[in-house]
């Protein structure tokens, strides 16, 4: 489970640690390029029910800790899905790695 420290906010947020990777991607591109935008997530299910929202902007500090100490592979259809979701009005919204079976459809990782 990785973890980001947002802002002056001693509250982690916990994101898996594949997710999180995908996620740091689609938010240093943003920020770099000097763009403010939110990211929503759903709780875990070991959490309170609901999800959160925050707000990031470039002046913010952000700092990301992974539990595995090896970077994940990642999926470029996974950061495009998150990166069109960042170009939306409704911000990144954190949503399931998606990834092909062997019928052809796609399904969400873990199910």
């Amino acid at each position: 489970m990785g973890t980001i420290y947002y802002g002056g906010s001693e509250a982690p947020i916990h994101i898996e640690d594949r997710a999180l990777a995908h996620l740091k991607v689609v938010i240093a591109t943003k920020l770099r390029r000097g763009e403010s935008f939110t990211v929503s997530w759903r709780h875990p299910d070991e959490d309170e029910n609901g999800r959160s929202t925050i707000w990031l902007h470039p002046s913010i500090p952000m700092r990301y800790v992974f539990d595995d100490p090896e970077p994940a592979a990642l999926s470029r259809e996974w950061i495009e899905e998150l990166s069109a979701s960042a170009n939306s009005s409704g911000g990144i919204m954190l949503v399931s790695e998606h990834f092909e079976t062997d019928d052809g459809n796609t399904t969400p990782r873990g199910e």
